[in-house]
């Protein structure tokens, strides 16, 4: 399979900071309406897709989740030169702010940049101090009574950065986490008559503490469950083998576990065994920090879920920069379409 550039690149641009995924929803709904039984966004925001089985006597539901919110954040205050002020909504290495462009999302869009003190009226102490996101400001190059024309305190603030092809990778802004858009898309679109009811569900707010998948979790109630998000490739120069975590190029990432979840040990075997009998190349993924929806989907449900997840290994997490390697993602779509087909066919019992 070819990845659809253009809508990925489209997918990765469009802006939606937590609490504010209205414009990246419309996007998906726009592109991928006709290819499920039904859709609905509930009052958190969350978009559920369903695709429906003919034949699930026992009305399981299989749940995924893939967050659409990427890390931002939000105008605190207009100076009275009118520069923005601003708190971040999502984690972030103060030191990537530096010289980078954002947009501001008001009543009209609005670049602006990341300003500091410069270093040349820096004294020795302030250019060894580790910045800190107080730091900045955001220019508009515009008076604050202009300013105010178009920009009010709470308005959400993105990253400004093309989506590009490098090498074999494609590289942007919020890979983390629409390639996982992306894919969750590209699988609702190949599914056919799957053996249980399939609830794709494009969450909110995830980089603020996974609270969409709270809300729907608690809805749909899943039996199964899997998250698809980005996670730590760390194979640069200076990494030991124990930090990479993931390699790009290495395949789809099995969650094993998190700081937020032990994956169910029948879901890591499953989609281990799918990978292996459809000979999908896979990698494992053990990552000591850090969370994805698959805590919520676990364990949020009634009966709690057999859960586990796909990450896309990437690098540069949390940057501008990020990058995934294209035949992990397409990996990534194998192995999650593949792992919907005979999941009805799996022992799902424990094992003594």
């Amino acid at each position: 399979m070819r990845i659809n550039i253009k809508e990925l690149k489209e997918i990765c641009e469009t802006p939606g900071a937590p609490g504010f995924e209205g414009p990246i929803r419309s996007k998906i709904i726009g592109n991928i309406q006709s290819s499920v039984d039904d859709y609905y966004t509930d009052n958190m925001g969350n978009l559920i897709t369903i695709k429906r089985s003919s034949n699930n006597p026992d009305n399981k539901k299989l749940m995924f989740a893939a967050h659409m919110d990427e890390i931002g954040f939000i105008v605190t205050h207009i100076t009275k030169d009118g520069f923005l002020k601003f708190h971040t909504l999502g984690g972030f290495d103060p030191k990537t702010l530096t010289a980078q462009r954002v947009m501001v999302h008001g009543k009209k869009n609005l670049i602006g940049v990341m300003g500091t003190k410069p270093i040349h009226v820096m004294s020795p102490e302030e250019q060894k101090r580790v910045p800190k996101s107080t730091d900045f400001f955001i220019d508009l190059g515009m008076k604050k009574k202009e300013v105010e024309k178009y920009i009010e305190i709470g308005n959400p603030i993105t990253r400004e950065r093309e989506f590009i092809e490098m090498g074999d990778c494609i590289n942007c802004k919020s890979i983390d986490n629409r390639i996982s858009v992306y894919i969750l898309m590209e699988v609702l679109r190949k599914i056919n008559n799957p053996p249980f009811d399939v609830y794709g569900v494009f969450t909110v707010q995830e980089e603020l503490g996974m609270r969409g998948a709270n809300v729907a979790t608690h809805h749909i109630n899943p039996d199964f469950a899997i998250a698809i998000d980005t996670t730590i490739a760390f194979d640069v120069p200076g990494a030991q083998d124990h930090e990479k975590v993931t390699s790009l190029g290495h395949g789809a990432a099995i969650k094993i576990m998190d700081a937020s979840v032990i994956c169910d040990p029948r879901m890591v075997e499953y989609l281990k065994n799918t990978a292996e009998q459809k000979k999908i190349t896979w990698q494992p993924e053990v990552l000591t920090v850090g969370g994805t929806d698959t805590a919520i989907m676990q364990k949020t449900g009634k009966n709690g879920a057999i859960s586990g997840a796909i990450s896309i290994p990437t690098r540069h997490i949390h940057q501008v920069i990020e990058m995934a390697h294209k035949e992990d993602i397409k990996n990534c779509i194998d192995l999650l379409g593949e792992a919907v087909k005979n999941i009805d066919q799996w022992n799902w019992n424990y094992k003594s």
